[in-house]
């Protein structure tokens, strides 16, 4: 199984798609967002998954639809939840299908309607089937494994797909474009000292103007989003790590210890140390 991921995929898919089973560093995955689609099949346990700052429930042997590059987040009632993962590159998908990049995806439990819900079962069932041939592993697993996935994002555009511009948005444009850009930012930058005049600057915004309109965006200031993805970095590099807490600190940025072991303690309900102490036990 794959260790718990925190990272952003923007590197082509030379495949096409991209299966992973994975966990959420501690249950929690702060917002990010990718050019590829995604489909979360949950395997055990409950999650939490907002996208584009609308929250849904996730149970077992449900799946989700991400579609390209919309902010979502993920939280795990259990930190040992598990998901296949799966990405999906619609501009590599249009050899089969010419124009998908010109469709958008909804896919989510609680919009599923009497109509489509059998079509929904189906490809859960196909999930669960692709997930049945890994545990196998047989000398055929590639091909089938294709072949799910396939027949899974097929279900998907002939039963959750719509014609751009006809799905309501919850933000204008503009304003998804600026929060994926300071996400970008945030990705590649978290381990510097980062201000909010930086951040600000790369918009050409004020700071001031910067911080209201990052609260309004995400229900939660640009600070505590950092933070966040930089505790998350550092809860992934605890468990995978021998180093010393406060050399994983200071390797993700975080350089305020009152202030780390606030924020660690509010997103995971446990110290660093106890995360550190469960591996060394393990």
């Amino acid at each position: 199984m794959s260790k718990p991921y925190f990272e952003s995929f923007r590197e082509p898919l030379t495949s096409g798609f991209r299966i992973t089973y994975v966990t959420a560093p501690g249950g929690y995955h702060p917002p990010h967002w990718h050019e590829e689609l995604e489909i979360l099949f949950h395997l055990n346990g409950d999650s939490d998954i907002t996208i584009e700052g609308k929250k849904y429930q996730l149970h077992p042997k449900h799946m989700i639809v991400i579609d390209s590059r919309q902010v979502h987040s993920t939280f795990s009632h259990d930190p040992t939840s598990m998901f296949v993962c799966i990405h999906i590159s619609k501009s590599y998908m249009e050899k089969y299908i010419p124009g998908l990049s010109l469709y958008e995806f909804r896919c989510v439990p609680d919009d599923v309607t009497d109509d489509n819900f059998q079509d929904y079962l189906d490809t859960c069932m196909l999930l669960q089937n692709l997930t049945k041939a890994y545990v196998r592993s047989p000398i055929t697993l590639s091909m089938e494994t294709e072949g799910y996935v396939l027949q899974v994002f097929a279900r998907i555009i002939q039963h959750f797909s719509h014609p751009q511009g006809t799905v309501p948005v919850s933000c204008d444009p503009l304003t998804a474009e600026r929060i994926r850009e300071v996400i970008t930012y945030v990705i590649e930058h978290y381990k510097e000292p980062v201000s909010l005049q930086d951040v600000a600057d790369q918009l050409g915004l004020s700071k001031e103007y910067f911080c209201r309109f990052f609260k309004k965006a995400m229900g939660m200031s640009f600070l505590q989003y950092l933070n966040e993805v930089r505790a998350a970095h550092i809860y992934q590099d605890l468990e995978t790590t021998d180093l010393p807490i406060a050399e994983i600190m200071d390797r993700n940025g975080f350089t305020n210890q009152k202030l780390f072991n606030r924020t660690f303690k509010q997103l995971y309900g446990c110290t660093p140390l106890s995360v550190k102490n469960r591996r060394a036990r393990g």
